[in-house]
């Protein structure tokens, strides 16, 4: 399961009153190894972008950062929250960039065919 979601937030989320800031609130509590990682990148990317490539120290850290990311909802609550553009690679490297440096050569070098298979090594292949 992605997220712990409490009986009131999920009555509320039929009923279709959830609001964002009880969204990602709920995935900070949730998933908060996926969450220091974020907010840390995000804390750092000022208006250029800041870098996680450190892999999680178990595979429950693994899998936070998995389900965070990988998920459009997750992924995008985290995105407006902290106002950044995420980008994400092999399992554990994962990239805060400003709105402004969303257009620039280095996001479209980190998101490129070309980056993901540099950032590949034996140890990662399965992760």
């Amino acid at each position: 399961m992605s997220l712990a979601v409490h009986a009131d937030l999920l009555a509320r989320a039929q009923e279709g009153v959830v609001d964002d800031a009880e969204f990602v609130d709920c995935v900070r509590v949730s998933l908060p190894y996926a969450w220091e990682v974020v907010s840390d990148v995000a804390a750092r990317a000022g208006a250029d972008v800041a870098e996680h490539a450190v892999p999680p120290p178990s595979e429950a850290e693994r899998g936070q950062l998995l389900r965070a990311l990988a998920s459009d909802s997750i992924r995008g609550g985290l995105e407006r929250h902290f106002g950044v553009k995420l980008a994400f690679q092999n399992c554990h490297r994962v990239a805060a960039f400003a709105p402004a440096a969303v257009d620039s050569a280095r996001y479209r070098e980190f998101v490129s065919p070309l980056a993901q298979i540099r950032n590949q090594t034996p140890e990662l292949r399965d992760c």
